[in-house]
């Protein structure tokens, strides 16, 4: 199982990213993708999930509004755009999945990717 995470860079304050996560190793349609993600010093944190039955897609409060997830079954990825980035984005982004619905627990998922890392200069 395979989950490259890949779109991070250092940027500015009010650009926007698109993170991508390539998946291979398992049956990508039929599990449920998460992006977290993780400062230096902190807990890993839930950024926003989307479902693999219907494509629903679920945000965490302090992205709401100016993030989005997609995911692209036939090429095994899933995405998330984010805009109007804040210095408070800065961490390392992690795509992870997980049988069943989607989740906001980190337990929750069964594989994770490396990460890419985001840095928002002020």
């Amino acid at each position: 199982v395979q989950l490259q995470a890949s779109g991070g860079g250092l940027v500015q304050t009010g650009d926007s990213l698109r993170l991508s996560c390539a998946a291979s190793g398992f049956t990508f349609s039929r599990h449920s993708m998460g992006w977290f993600r993780q400062a230096p010093g902190k807990l890993r944190e839930f950024v926003g999930s989307i479902g693999w039955l219907d494509g629903s897609a679920s945000y965490s409060h302090s992205v709401q509004g100016r993030t989005t997830i997609s995911r692209d079954n036939a090429k095994n990825m899933v995405f998330l755009q984010m805009n109007s980035l804040k210095p408070d984005d800065t961490a390392r982004y992690f795509c992870a999945a997980k049988t069943g619905g989607p989740d906001p627990s980190v337990p929750a998922y069964n594989y994770w990717g490396q990460g890419t890392q985001v840095t928002v200069s002020s």
